[in-house]
């Protein structure tokens, strides 16, 4: 770990680029408005206890034009998912936690071990890589992180009393864990699993996965006992969005599925992703960064039951359901036997406005109730038990969930830490993160306030500079990307200039 100035050091001395001024071209462009204050449970109705309002009438249009002209074939596509979802269940309800690959840091570069591993991500959609920072230095990270909230008791958290998830984004753990050489590693390694239709030349799309950003989350020290962080199934990254014509619709995301063949999606292709906008409501917490993965290093050891991540591991079946869920209403009461039979699941008439779970400004969330044929009693498992050091990732759309009573007897305690590739938005959304690390301020997508601006410890820019390479300089838009690098493809060559343009290096 680099070693820390323990003078206190709060205002940046640095003078970052100039950013280009106007807006970038693509769709994804988010709102810069700030965002209201809050929590991490301003985006979860189900913690917020906020009652969900019935959506406005134009959803109605929305999802008759999403299916309008090929109804049959949406009808014979959900009685096939419906077979298969069946399948999927019974198979997780025996492998369990078994289903998810894990894959140590060491044997990355073993052809047969990522071989192996690849081909489970691709149909789980979550991963454990063991060993990505040594556990000492992990655990050192959490004694670091106590000492940066002890020094200033004003921190805000969920809940307000005893909180488990902290309002911190720019504490010196936090800035460590991101710029650690094995987890940038690990973050290219992870984001190499997707691939685009146009292949590494396409000059079309502009994306670079071979250097990834460095995106400003929470950290999570949840004490035993604690069930107040009862996050139950979501998803992240919008909600609504998913069937909005300007959310996903505009990179045709889920086409696929909306035109009755969710067999052919590929949750794995990335152009598609590029143009999308997951925020429309500008919600306190709503993510407008493309993540691939989420993810989180451990600082503890979590197993579970003691506070623990909980995911659905069929990333293809669970999202083609989650979308084609609104279309179909039962015929028959929850209390009969044949509730869940495929004939007594007819397309809505009339249609109606609901997108079960989805809500504007929040996280898509799912229930057994809303989404029965899922059966997440059965299909949400927890990932293997982990130690500190390993890093856990999902894919952007799975469904996961957390442990509703932390029954362990130590800590659960994460540092947040996603995947995201180099975009043209995301690029853009770096610029303005760079701005409230230099303040102390929450970052874009979470809610305003003061946040870190007059915390004790805070690092400057300068120190920053001074600590950590240039690859996290650059993944966090404090220096500019290598252009002139020989082993780039033509795509990341022109990603990473328009990158350094958009953060100010002009044609560095």
């Amino acid at each position: 770990m680099a070693r820390l100035n323990r003078s206190i050091l709060r205002f940046p001395v640095i003078s970052f680029p100039q950013i280009r001024k106007q807006p970038v071209s693509t769709a994804t462009t988010p709102s810069t408005a700030s965002k209201p204050t809050g929590d991490i449970s301003s985006v979860f109705p189900s913690l917020s206890g906020s009652a969900s309002k019935p959506l406005p009438p134009r959803f109605v249009d929305i999802k008759k034009r999403l299916i309008r002209g090929h109804e049959a074939q949406i009808q014979a596509s959900w009685k096939r998912l419906l077979r298969v979802l069946q399948q999927k269940r019974d198979e997780i309800k025996t492998k369990g936690s078994d289903m998810v690959p894990e894959i140590n840091f060491w044997d990355l570069n073993d052809v047969e071990k990522r071989t192996k591993f690849r081909d489970a991500l691709h149909q789980t959609g979550v991963a454990v890589i063991r060993g990505v920072v040594q556990e000492k230095e992990a655990l050192g990270w959490k004694e670091l992180v106590k000492r940066y909230i002890s020094s200033n008791p004003t921190t805000k958290g969920f809940p307000s009393t005893n909180p488990a998830v902290y309002e911190l984004y720019w504490s010196p753990s936090q800035i460590l864990a991101r710029s650690y050489p094995n987890i940038l590693r690990v973050q290219k390694f992870l984001m190499s699993h997707w691939h685009s239709a146009g292949g590494p030349s396409d000059t079309k799309h502009l994306i670079s996965t071979s250097h990834p950003l460095s995106y400003a989350d929470r950290l999570r020290l949840r004490q035993p006992g604690d069930t107040s962080f009862a996050l139950g199934p979501h998803i992240d990254g919008g909600s609504c969005e998913r069937w909005e014509p300007s959310g996903y619709g505009l990179g045709g995301v889920y086409n696929e599925i909306f035109n009755g063949n969710w067999e052919k999606y590929t949750p794995w292709e990335m152009s598609r992703r590029i143009p999308v906008r997951s925020d429309l409501y500008n919600g306190p917490g709503g993510c407008s960064m493309y993540r691939m993965f989420q993810g989180w290093v451990a600082m503890s050891e979590i197993r579970g039951g003691h506070g623990h991540l909980k995911i659905c591991p069929m990333i293809k079946e669970a999202t083609a359901y989650v979308l084609l869920r609104p279309f179909f209403s039962p015929s028959k009461s929850q209390d009969n036997p044949r509730y869940l039979d495929i004939a007594y699941w007819p397309l809505e008439n009339p249609v109606s406005s609901s997108l079960q779970g989805a809500v504007p400004a929040n996280c898509q969330e799912l229930n057994t109730e809303l989404h029965p044929h899922l059966g997440l009693d059965d299909t949400m498992i927890h990932v293997p038990e982990v130690r500190p050091g390993d890093y856990v990732a999902w894919h952007c759309d799975v469904i996961h969930a957390v442990d509703s009573i932390h029954m362990g007897p130590t800590d659960s305690s994460v540092l947040y830490i996603p995947a995201c590739p180099l975009t043209e938005a995301n690029a853009d959304y770096l610029a303005r993160q760079r701005e409230t690390f230099a303040e102390g301020t929450p970052a874009p997508d979470f809610p305003s306030g003061e946040g870190e601006a007059q915390h004790r410890g805070r690092l400057t820019a300068e120190y920053v500079m001074k600590n950590i390479s240039t690859k996290a300089q650059r993944a966090m838009g404090l220096a500019a990307f290598d252009t002139k690098h020989r082993h780039l493809f033509d795509r990341e060559r022109e990603t990473l200039k328009m990158a350094n343009r958009i953060l100010g290096f002009g044609d560095a």
